[in-house]
C-alpha cells in the first residue's frame, strides 16, 4: 500500500480540478452544463498557464500527436467529399482533443485524480437511477439510458468505461479500505454490471465482462487473488445469462436464428467501404455518414460499372463501428490519425505499467485509462465509440493517467 502524494497546488489548479470533477458529474446527466464545463476548464487552464508561464513541461510526442489528431479533423472538414455538417462534426474532436491536451498538461494532485474517477461513478449511478425511473414511468421508453448520453448503445459504452474505472479504483484502494467500504464498492460494481446487462448492448456487455477479467489479472503484482475472483465471477455471470436468458441473450439468439447476428452491420460496413472507395483520403466528412443514402451509393456503384444491388447495402446515421465509421467519414488520413492515437495510448499503458512499486493513484489511473482504451477498441468493433460523451470520458481517463505515469516531466 502506498500513501497519497500530492504536488503543491495553487488556487488556480484547485479550480481546474474542481471543474474536472464537475465535468465528470455533468457528463452523463445534463447536456448544456457538460459543454459549458468543458469550455470553462479549457479556458481556466489557459488563463492559469498564461499567468504563471508554466505549461506543464516540454513539448513531447503526445503534444504532437494530439495536435495532428485535431488537425486531421480540420483537414477532413476542409476536403470532405460531401458537404453537410462536417464542420459541426469536427467540433466534437476539437472538444475532447482540447480537454485531453489540457488534462495531460495539468499538475493534478493524487486526491484530484481519485476525485474525478469517483465523481464519474457517482454521476453514472445517479444517471442510471434517473434512467430507470423514466423507463418505469414513461410508457414509450423502451430502454434504460443515461440522460445526457442518449441512445442505449452509447449509454452502455459509457457505462462499461465507468465500470472498469470504478473497478480499478476499488482494487487500487482495496488494502486501505475497511470491510464496509469494500462491501459497498463491490455492491456498486454489481449494480453497474446489472444495468449493463439491462441495456442489451451485446458489444458493450462483452467488452465490460472481458475488461473485468483483464484488469483483475493485471493487478497480479499487487493482489493475485483478484484474477481468480474475476474469472469465477464472470463464469457465474455467463452461466446465469444462459440460464435466465435476459433480453440481451434472447435478442442475440433471435438474430442468429434469422442469420442476422450483426443486426445488419455487415451491410452498413459495405456502405462505408463504398464511401471510402469514392473519397479515400478525407472521406465524406465527420457526421456526414447519414448522407449515404440509396441514390448516392447506388449511383457510385453504377458509375464504377458494378452490379447495382440495393440489398447489399444498409443505410444508417453512422456505421456502428469505430473503424468503419472513421474510414467512411475521415478517410485514410483520419483513420491513420486514429490508429496513431490508439497505438500511443496502448504503448503508454504498456511502458508505464505500475508494477509492484506503483502508487495507489498510479494503479487507479492506469486502470481507468486502460478501461477507456479497451472499451473504445473492443466495443468499437461493432459500435461507434470515441464519440461525444464516451469520448470525453475516455480521454479524460487517459489524461489522468498521463498526469501520473512514471517518467512524466513536471
Amino acid at each position: 500500500m502506498s500513501a497519497i502524494h500530492s504536488p503543491p497546488a495553487s488556487a488556480g489548479t484547485h479550480l481546474e480540478a474542481a471543474l474536472l470533477v464537475a465535468l465528470a458529474v455533468a457528463l452523463p446527466l445534463w447536456e448544456a452544463p457538460k459543454n459549458l464545463l468543458a469550455a470553462a476548464f479549457v479556458l481556466t487552464w489557459l488563463t492559469n498557464r498564461l499567468r504563471t508561464r508554466r505549461f506543464g513541461g516540454p513539448w513531447d510526442h503526445w503534444d504532437t500527436l494530439i495536435a495532428v489528431w485535431i488537425g486531421s479533423g480540420v483537414l477532413v472538414a476542409a476536403f470532405a467529399g460531401i458537404h453537410f455538417q462536417e464542420w459541426r462534426g469536427t467540433t466534437d474532436l476539437l472538444r475532447y482533443g482540447l480537454v485531453l491536451w489540457c488534462v495531460k498538461r495539468s499538475n493534478l494532485s493524487d486526491n484530484a485524480i481519485l476525485a474525478v474517477i469517483g465523481a464519474a461513478f457517482v454521476a453514472t449511478a445517479l444517471g442510471l437511477a434517473w434512467g430507470y425511473w423514466r423507463w418505469v414511468t414513461e410508457a414509450k421508453r423502451v430502454y434504460i439510458e443515461l440522460h445526457s448520453v442518449g441512445h442505449v448503445n452509447h449509454s452502455a459504452i459509457y457505462l462499461a468505461i465507468v465500470f472498469g474505472s470504478s473497478q480499478s479504483a476499488l482494487m487500487a484502494l482495496w488494502p486501505r479500505l475497511g470491510l464496509a467500504a469494500r462491501a459497498a464498492g463491490l455492491a456498486g460494481l454489481v449494480c453497474l454490471l446489472a444495468f449493463l446487462v439491462a441495456m442489451e448492448s451485446r458489444g458493450a456487455l462483452a467488452a465490460g465482462l472481458a475488461l473485468a477479467v483483464v484488469l483483475a489479472i493485471a493487478w497480479r503484482p499487487r493482489e493475485r487473488r483478484f484474477g481468480a475472483a474475476a474469472l469465477l465471477a464472470v463464469a457465474v455471470i455467463a452461466a446465469a445469462l444462459l440460464v435466465m436468458r435476459p433480453t440481451v441473450v434472447t435478442k442475440h439468439l433471435q438474430n442468429a436464428a434469422t442469420d442476422n447476428v450483426l443486426s445488419y452491420r455487415d451491410r452498413i460496413w459495405i456502405t462505408s467501404l463504398s464511401a471510402l472507395r469514392e473519397y479515400p483520403v478525407f472521406g465524406v466528412g465527420m457526421d456526414n455518414f447519414s448522407r449515404l443514402d440509396a441514390p448516392r451509393v447506388l449511383g457510385w456503384s453504377k458509375a464504377r460499372g458494378e452490379p447495382v444491388d440495393e440489398q447489399a447495402f444498409f443505410f444508417a446515421p453512422h456505421a456502428h463501428s469505430l473503424y468503419f465509421n472513421t474510414l467512411a467519414e475521415r478517410g485514410l488520413a483520419g483513420f491513420a490519425a486514429l490508429l496513431a492515437v490508439l497505438g500511443a495510448w496502448l504503448a503508454s499503458l504498456w511502458r508505464g505499467y505500475p508494477g509492484a512499486r506503483g502508487r495507489d493513484v498510479q494503479w487507479a489511473a492506469w486502470g481507468a485509462a486502460f478501461s477507456g482504451w479497451f472499451v473504445t477498441v473492443v466495443a468499437g468493433m461493432a459500435n461507434t465509440t470515441l464519440h461525444h460523451e464516451h469520448a470525453l470520458l475516455a480521454v479524460l481517463m487517459l489524461g489522468l493517467w498521463l498526469n501520473v505515469r512514471p517518467g512524466r516531466a513536471p
